[in-house]
């Protein structure tokens, strides 16, 4: 018989809570973009793609999504393809990618798309409960004063901290 804190502890494969799931993060999109807004949605896979992304074959930075016959589609993105897989099961590693959201969202999503100089970007890429689920940011390009000044404050905070660690080792 397993102990109730025991049985809570055990993770779902696949959830997005347990350390050894896959999540793919686009770290270029934070530092190129100010994200205005956040949406989480699924994202249509085949059984190879699923797979592969388990393994950790996955790559959005190149990434971003856009309208297009009133579905909502994933560019550019690239899955591995499935080594253990037999060569007609393979998947296209960089076909458009259909994103599951809500009918009246698309509508809202485009209208902001429209606005110049804004765009939806994908942020991660993770499971959660067992679903792929993607994190698209509605965001606006960064000029290259605001990169800099961004990079300034993060070298101040790893100097703050720095100092703070060795106060305390003293």
């Amino acid at each position: 018989m397993m102990r109730p804190e025991a049985a809570r502890r055990m993770a779902k494969k696949g959830d997005s809570g347990s350390p050894g799931s896959p999540r793919i993060v686009s770290r270029r999109a934070w530092h190129d973009y100010h994200v205005l807004q956040k949406l989480e949605c699924g994202i249509e896979l085949t059984g190879t793609e699923v797979k592969s992304l388990r393994a950790g074959g996955g790559k959005i930075d190149e990434a971003h999504a856009r309208v297009r016959d009133n579905e909502l589609y994933l560019v550019g993105a690239t899955i591995a393809a499935y080594a253990q897989a037999a060569p007609g099961m393979q998947h296209d590693p960089s076909r458009d990618r259909r994103l599951l959201v809500r009918r009246r969202q698309i509508p809202l999503l485009l209208s902001h798309v429209q606005q110049k100089g804004r765009t939806l970007v994908p942020l991660a890429l993770y499971f959660k409960r067992g679903w792929a689920k993607i994190e698209l940011g509605l965001v606006e390009g960064k000029k290259l004063h605001d990169k800099r000044q961004a990079m300034r404050e993060r070298q101040a905070q790893r100097d703050i901290a720095r100092e703070m660690g060795r106060r305390r080792r003293k």
